[in-house]
């Protein structure tokens, strides 16, 4: 699969997607089904075709034309699948991909993105206090600058940028609740919250997955907020606005199919299981070549 240019000409267009296309989610590796599974909890009769990139995850470290040319492939795979619509379920890949993807797909193949879900912790927040835990590439893109601006300055909102590299490999191992992964968070969150935050915004696909080991260590002393419902919400609106929801059951079948770039659905079949909901049907395989 080479990279495509997201501004070039659309080469081969697919035909528009009818209602009962799946709904394509993408992110670097396996943490992105935080937001598919809350899809899958708000529109039960979607069929979502999940590509996890764990080839390359995490994007977190990568330049910025990488993560433009690695989000391009993934979109590009899930636009060739006849997906009706594609959620980027990383905030990496949305803070250098979303103008690029949108102008080149156009408006029958809607694109998603993601931003740290700054508003309602600023709106929330009693002691004018947020940090908001994400990768450095989310914290070099626009995205997060423009919410801050818009959001947090107003409101003379103080906030808090956290960036680590050893908690997505700790998901993507399945090791949320290790000793080594609860040492690194409380090393990390416990000068935010002598700092008096009460808010912490989970500004990665991944970080959902570590409420259990946060809340271990701080109890309610952090209100945790990521930006699963509201991306699920938007999606819903978009596939209602084009009349694309399908409402019919298909109970009988997977709901959820994940496909890895790595090469390692047989070492991640035990870990994602650990992740899906017990009514969720799903399956996983490795990406075709």
């Amino acid at each position: 699969m080479t990279a495509i240019h997201p501004l070039a000409p659309l080469l081969h267009p697919m035909t528009r997607a009818q209602a009962d296309a799946p709904i394509g989610i993408f992110d670097s590796g396996i943490g992105g089904l935080s937001v598919g599974l809350e899809i899958a909890q708000h529109l039960p009769n979607e069929q979502i075709v999940y590509y996890a990139d764990t080839a390359h995850v995490p994007y977190g470290p990568r330049d910025d034309q990488e993560i433009r040319e690695l989000t391009a492939q993934a979109i590009e795979w899930l636009y060739r699948q006849g997906c009706k619509i594609a959620v980027v379920a990383c905030n990496t890949a949305s803070a250098f991909s979303l103008d690029y993807l949108r102008a080149h797909y156009g408006e029958d193949f809607p694109i998603v993105g993601l931003v740290p879900a700054l508003k309602p912790a600023v709106l929330q927040s009693k002691t004018k206090t947020v940090a908001v835990l994400a990768t450095p590439a989310t914290f070099r893109g626009q995205l997060i600058k423009d919410v801050i601006q818009r959001f947090a300055l107003p409101a003379e909102v103080k906030v808090i940028p956290l960036t680590s590299l050893e908690l997505v490999p700790f998901v993507e191992s399945g090791a949320q609740m290790s000793a080594a992964c609860l040492s690194t968070l409380s090393e990390l969150l416990q000068p935010v919250v002598d700092a008096g935050a009460d808010h912490l915004v989970l500004g990665c696909t991944h970080y959902p997955f570590l409420k259990t080991a946060i809340q271990s260590i701080f109890g309610q002393k952090l209100t945790l907020i990521d930006s699963g419902t509201a991306v699920a919400r938007q999606t819903s609106r978009i596939l209602t606005k084009n009349e694309l929801l399908f409402e019919q059951s298909r109970a009988d079948q997977v709901q959820i199919h994940c496909y890895v770039s790595g090469q390692n659905a047989e070492h991640l079949q035990p870990i994602v299981g650990r992740l899906m909901p017990e009514q969720i049907r799903w399956k996983i395989s490795n990406l075709p070549r």
